[in-house]
């Protein structure tokens, strides 16, 4: 693997993760949510993500095996690899409480709401702490999914990060607004907003380990393959449910069209 790529893939895997701090900041600096903005935003990243996963991502999974198992075969172990990606985030989501889930959508308005936040000041401490928890374990397979994809193709990569920092962004909402209303410490919530998403890189080193020790066509066409199981379960469960409670039905689905419309272009133009 060239160094060059492998340091881009770190970078653009760091970026996106500490994308949670520019929601912490939001919520601290602005001064009105804008839900239309944030639901064309999710479902922008949602059709990214979802895009990419069958177009690019399986058919690359799918390519990589079948030249080395045959074309049944290969299908079948890509097949596979797709469902076991989608169970293992599925089973990390059913890990998390519900209601400390970091997808819950917040708003910055609630930024405001001091009498009824304040009430159970110890419990949004807890609340946060947890939230920052649940996020870094969420984000860790998506640290291996924008660094994987960024080693595969930086145009893949590339499109991939933007999609998962826009997704960290109400991620970092919902750390900092209980944290913040728990502690009275504006730094301190930022911070523990920010760490949350230093998951990522630490999945993308978890990725570049396992690929370094192993690496050839059948791990690479399996990493693949799990990798936008991963990608298409987060869209489905989270990043579109998500832009809809934000806002308006349509917009996500505009959106959802216009990630997908986008990256489609992108892809036809670097060819």
């Amino acid at each position: 693997m060239d160094t060059k790529t492998v340091m881009i893939a770190f970078a653009l895997t760091l970026i996106a993760g500490l994308s949670t701090g520019i929601g912490s900041a939001l919520a601290f600096f602005a001064k009105k949510t804008n839900p239309r903005f944030l639901a064309v935003s999710l479902g922008f990243s949602a059709g990214v993500m979802i895009y990419v996963s069958f177009v690019e991502l399986f058919a690359e999974s799918l390519h990589a095996l079948s030249g080395t198992f045959g074309d049944f075969k290969g299908y079948v172990i890509a097949t596979f690899s797709f469902f076991s990606g989608i169970v293992m985030i599925g089973v990390i989501d059913r890990l998390v409480p519900s209601f400390e889930n970091p997808h819950e959508a917040h708003s910055i308005e609630e930024m405001d709401s001091q009498d009824e936040f304040r009430r159970k000041e110890r419990g949004l401490v807890r609340v946060g702490l947890f939230s920052a928890l649940a996020i870094a374990i969420h984000n860790f397979p998506e640290g291996i999914a924008t660094f994987t994809a960024s080693l595969q193709d930086l145009t893949i990569g590339v499109p991939i990060a933007i999609a998962i920092a826009i997704h960290n962004i109400p991620e970092g909402i919902a750390v900092s607004i209980p944290l913040y209303y728990g502690t009275g410490n504006r730094k301190k919530a930022f911070i523990y907003s920010l760490l949350s998403g230093l998951s990522e890189p630490a999945g993308a080193l978890m990725g570049f380990i396992l690929l370094f020790a192993f690496f050839n066509n059948t791990t690479f066409g399996i990493v693949l393959g799990i990798v936008a199981g991963i990608m298409v379960y987060i869209s489905l469960d989270e990043l579109l449910p998500a832009a809809r409670e934000w806002g308006e039905h349509h917009l996500s689905i505009y959106g959802l069209i216009g990630g997908m419309f986008l990256m489609a272009m992108s892809l036809i133009m670097l060819r």
